[in-house]
């Protein structure tokens, strides 16, 4: 928990509590409290021009004022829909706009979006429990996603709610291949580690024949654990010893938790460890986060990378780790390519200057709902957007 202290009064007492926030957001500096009798166009202005809403009322109707406060975050208002009707006259402006202006103004919307949403809040007390009418009992999820406190904090009701998403996620697991019996395969995911819901790149792990280094020296490197996900694919690809790394402890522990669970310990070993662990391995795979961006919170170092930096890292260190003839997968999208994020010609010369040669490239089209949504501002990318498996080997010169 973070030691910073949000102040509101109430009932003409000054009153404090612990302030929490995963996404890094400052302490509100005005807080108001409200209950049922708050209507939402009041609610809807008040998180608009920058005041916080300390939630006291039923826990269910704090529930619905922020599906409320969503519906008036996305229906166009009047000004706008008179915009629209305008379109033609600045058909021109609009197209002069490159893709890398669209993703910007993309997550300044989200942003935004996230900002004014992130402003219902919600008391919990010191054993995660919620003191309002009709609250659930949370406490279990809130340990799982925050660890013991010792005091009151106070947290948005939407980052709350997805605290309870992610033990839903993290209880019932997600399915992620079946087994020699046709048996589904499930990791379970935690709080604050990257769900694999895109499934196109497992598919692309699970398929790929194996480098036949591996039948002399059967070890492979994961780079980037998260969930286990890859690590167990290749397990259950029959691969002797695999050692797999991150930097993130809420990662090491889920990764740990579901090799348990499928009781593949004897071959999966967790190292804490930026990048790569020591020696050399016959199969390196890595899937680094896709976009090379500024994340705005820990919770998005799994989608955003600043500069390619992890990427980069990883082709740069692949030469020293990755046995002679053995062969490094990287898994990853164009989708950076086509927001003008970073070029093809950018990865192939970092691929060069890190002494590596492709030996293929396999391709899989995305299947995930946004690329059919054509009201999505990144559609135009998402909608041609290619997940590879590259393959990489040691130049020998």
């Amino acid at each position: 928990m973070q030691d910073v202290s949000i102040f509101w009064e109430e009932g003409g007492q000054a009153c404090s509590a612990v302030w929490h926030s995963e996404n890094g957001i400052a302490v509100h500096k005005k807080v108001v409290t409200a209950d049922d009798t708050l209507t939402a166009d009041d609610a809807y202005h008040l998180a608009c021009e920058g005041t916080a809403i300390l939630w006291k009322g039923d826990f269910q109707n704090a529930r619905q004022l922020l599906q409320a406060l969503v519906r008036r975050i996305d229906k166009p208002s009047k000004k706008s829909k008179r915009a629209g009707k305008r379109v033609d006259k600045s058909a021109d402006t609009a197209s002069k706009k490159t893709a890398k202006d669209i993703f910007n103004q993309h997550r300044l919307i989200q942003s935004q979006r996230a900002r004014i949403l992130g402003m219902l809040l919600i008391q919990c007390n010191q054993d995660h429990t919620i003191s309002l009418r009709r609250a659930p009992d949370i406490s279990l999820a809130c340990a799982e996603a925050y660890g013991a406190v010792s005091h009151s904090y106070v947290v948005s009701l939407r980052e709350l709610l997805g605290v309870v998403s992610a033990h839903e996620w993290r209880k019932n697991g997600l399915p992620i291949l079946a087994d020699e019996n046709g048996e589904p395969v499930f990791v379970h995911p935690h709080y604050g580690v990257f769900s694999p819901v895109r499934g196109e790149y497992i598919e692309l792990i699970c398929n790929t024949p194996l480098p036949k280094a591996l039948e002399a020296e059967s070890t492979a490197f994961d780079i980037g654990v998260g969930t286990g996900v890859l690590s167990i694919i290749l397990a259950m690809r029959d691969v002797q010893k695999i050692i797999a790394t991150d930097q993130d402890d809420r990662a090491l522990a889920c990764a740990k938790e579901n090799i348990a669970l499928l009781n593949l310990g004897s071959q999966i070993e967790i190292v804490k460890a930026n990048l790569f662990p020591s020696g050399k391995a016959s199969l390196i795979v890595c899937n680094p986060p896709w976009v090379p961006a500024r994340p705005s919170s820990t919770l998005e170092h799994a989608v955003y990378d600043p500069d390619s930096q992890m990427l980069k890292g990883f082709l740069a260190g692949v030469k020293d780790h990755l046995s002679p003839e053995g062969e490094a997968w990287l898994i990853l999208s164009d989708l950076a390519e086509h927001l003008e994020l970073r070029t093809r010609q950018e990865l192939l010369s970092w691929i060069e200057s890190a002494g590596l040669v492709v030996l293929g490239c396999i391709d899989t089209k995305p299947k995930h709902p946004k690329v059919f949504d054509d009201s999505d501002l990144l559609h135009f990318a998402r909608a041609v957007e290619v997940t590879s498996l590259w393959r990489l080997q040691i130049h020998h010169k």
